[in-house]
């Protein structure tokens, strides 16, 4: 039998400061509240002691963003799908955000291991006012160890729901998918950067905010594997894919800083864990 770990993070606006109340079942929770950037936004590492799932385990994490709170999450290593005897491993997101509220999701990479059957699920439910920026990356095998992903199946589902979503199936026997020109070129790192909004954002804001993508872009190493779109009125996304993760979140970093300059008018803070 696999493990089943969930985790309920509640986050609220009392006065200048964003509080927060979690609440833990299995191996999954959090450290303690950080405030690096003043009281108003809540830090938050995710952890997960076992360090990986292997079939039959599922990770459900539930997050509720009351009105004008912030909160940034991350973690301090990258997520792991190690290999299956056949049954699915699942990590669930769930997150309601009310108006005014601002969420970042910033968890490392996740690593599929050769062999696995897993499943990532990520949906953002905003009300009208709020905002969230977040990215999802993804690591087929291990490239740096040149490790191949020769075996298995890897679900994605990223949903913005009534505006967006983007769901499929990466399989190691799909040679067209993994090695075609239209698919992913031979690459093994993926990732999607987003900025979604509970409401349609202002042509204006989001033609800057694509600029600011394609800026960073344009001067990267990885300028040839990425692009810049907004799929909806209510999200704008980044794409890209690279032969290793390093390059990746680097280029993700450097837009998640420009975005929050530009959209909500904030420094280049970045998670003291990144840097540890």
């Amino acid at each position: 039998m696999g493990w089943h770990g969930r985790l309920e993070l509640d986050y609220r606006r009392d006065g200048d400061i964003t509080q927060s109340h979690d609440r833990h079942d299995g191996p999954l929770r959090v450290l303690q509240r950080l405030y690096p950037e003043g009281p108003g936004i809540c830090h938050h590492v995710l952890v997960h002691p076992p360090g990986g799932m292997v079939g039959g385990d599922t990770l459900d994490i539930a997050l509720r963003l009351a009105e004008g709170s912030h909160a940034v999450i991350t973690s301090p290593g990258a997520a792991r799908f190690y290999r299956s005897q056949g049954e699915r491993a699942v990590q669930q997101v769930q997150a309601t955000l009310a108006h005014g509220a601002r969420l970042e999701w910033l968890p490392l990479e996740t690593i599929a291991y050769s062999g696995c059957e897993g499943e990532n699920r990520l949906v953002f439910t905003l009300a009208e006012g709020a905002e969230t920026l977040g990215w999802d990356v993804l690591a087929l095998g291990l490239p740096a160890a040149e490790q191949p992903f020769e075996r298995g199946r890897y679900r994605q589902h990223l949903e913005l729901p009534g505006a967006w979503l983007e769901r499929g199936t990466i399989s190691a026997d799909d040679a067209v998918l993994l090695d075609s020109p239209l698919g992913l070129a031979g690459q093994r790192v993926l990732g999607t950067l987003w900025f979604a909004a509970g409401a349609p954002i202002t042509p204006a804001r989001r033609e800057s905010l694509l600029d600011e993508a394609r800026g960073a872009a344009a001067g990267h190493a990885l300028a040839r594997l990425s692009g810049a779109t907004a799929p909806n009125d209510r999200v704008v996304v980044l794409r890209a894919l690279a032969p290793r993760v390093e390059p990746l979140m680097d280029l993700f970093k450097a837009v998640r800083h420009a975005w929050r300059a530009k959209a909500w008018a904030l420094t280049a803070a970045s998670p003291r864990v990144w840097t540890t």
